[in-house]
């Protein structure tokens, strides 16, 4: 939430400036809509934006538009701008959906238009049908976001992806130092949100356009669009972690929604990749940390204990 962030602004990147750096035609429709949404509101709802414009807080900041609500400020809510409360924002509702909220747009156009598609080639032939039917549960399944029971045992690292892992190594990192690094292959079948693998405080924000390789391909990490959140432990200050998002051949919009001064428990979401992707988790090697999980494990996000940090 914006009450809990500091001022540190100079660790989030500057090409950072919507939770979804590297755009895409949904964003740009929603967007649009928005622009639509807002002046009908203005014209024929005046009394609600009043209401609206009472109970919200921040400033504009970087914003590039007057909000009316909480729906203006989606792709902007790693900024320093608007926000509303919970308690007063009346689409907090959707945060409960069986869906990562995030990918709703992409939900409802994307598996909306295989739906359609599915009814007009039945009203040729039903069996004609049946392939747009699997292609739209198959989007809806992409962004579905299941409950996580997330352990709470001090010094427990939890995966901060679903997927199948692919790398378990020792690497020496620039900045944190000896480090185990992680890597998780996300299929299209697997859930693509991310969660944080410790509690901690968002330290930087880092963002680098690339291409789109397959993601099973080791130089895939190098060299495909990518977006680093680098955090500090709240259980050992001082001791600071990684998790970079990695798009993939299919899987080309990563979205983040956190900020330098972010705190986040354990397992909590912060952000998703948009179908085959890659996660990466790069964890000091201080000598208290054991990696208890193994090469070709399937793990889930939040749930599944990578690892422990001795206490």
């Amino acid at each position: 939430m914006p009450d809990s962030r500091s001022s540190d602004a100079t660790a989030m990147d500057p090409a950072v400036t919507t939770i979804q750096p590297g755009g895409g035609v949904v964003m740009r429709i929603e967007l649009a809509w928005g622009r639509l949404r807002r002046s009908y509101l203005r014209k024929f709802r005046s009394g609600y934006v009043a209401r609206m414009q009472k109970t919200r807080q921040g400033h504009q900041g970087p914003l590039p538009f007057d909000p009316v609500d909480s729906r203006d400020t989606k792709y902007y809510r790693n900024q320093d701008t608007y926000w509303w409360a919970d308690a007063d924002d009346p689409f907090q509702w959707r945060d409960a959906l069986p869906f990562v909220r995030v990918g709703l747009a992409e939900l409802i156009l994307i598996g909306g238009a295989f739906l359609v598609f599915a009814v007009l080639m039945g009203l040729i032939w039903w069996p004609l049908s049946l392939p747009m039917l699997v292609v739209a549960g198959l989007v809806v399944w992409f962004f579905r976001n299941p409950r996580r029971e997330i352990p709470s045992a001090p010094g427990t690292v939890v995966s901060p992806a679903d997927g199948k892992l692919v790398q378990i190594e020792s690497i020496e990192d620039s900045e944190l130092g000896s480090c185990i690094q992680v890597g998780i292959f996300l299929s299209i079948f697997n859930v693509h949100a991310n969660r944080v693998s410790l509690a901690g405080r968002v330290t930087s924000v880092r963002y680098r356009p690339g291409k789109f390789l397959n993601a099973l391909r080791p130089e895939s990490a190098r060299e495909n669009e990518n977006l680093d959140v680098t955090l500090e432990d709240t259980e050992a200050p001082g001791r600071r972690y990684r998790i970079r998002q990695i798009t993939g051949q299919f899987a080309r919009r990563i979205v983040c929604w956190v900020r330098p001064g972010d705190v986040l428990a354990r397992g909590e979401m912060y952000g998703m990749i948009k179908l085959g992707s890659r996660t990466e988790l790069v964890l000091p090697d201080d000598g208290s940390l054991e990696i208890t999980a193994k090469l070709g494990e399937k793990v889930k996000a939040g749930s599944s204990v990578l690892g422990q940090y001795r206490t």
